[in-house]
């Protein structure tokens, strides 16, 4: 029953350190498409998809260090992300993003 145990643990561990390195990479694409994009849109949809990666990485890390602490910051940077690319999305419409009107 240890040897499962234990080759549980080892897969856990590198599916952890795979997924890390999956999104690294993935982070400095996404930095590449806002600095070099083509226009504002694919500028827009490269800071969202940023926010997503920065929740898989606090999704990670929660797994990694066995805790459930990180849950709520999961959770705020998805509402973080969401309001971001609301208000994004508006300024490329409109030009601007609250109305004084």
């Amino acid at each position: 029953m240890r040897e499962v145990l234990y080759l549980t643990e080892q897969i856990l561990e590198l599916s952890v350190t795979i997924g890390f390195i999956a999104i690294a990479v993935s982070l400095i694409l996404l930095m590449y498409q806002i600095i070099v994009g083509p226009n504002n849109v694919e500028r827009a949809v490269a800071l969202d998809t940023i926010g997503i990666n920065l929740m898989a990485v606090a999704t990670l890390l929660s797994i990694y260090l066995v805790t459930d602490k990180l849950n709520d910051v999961v959770l705020l940077i998805g509402i973080l992300a969401f309001l971001g690319t609301v208000g994004i999305a508006k300024y490329l419409e409109e030009g601007v993003i609250i109305d004084r009107k």
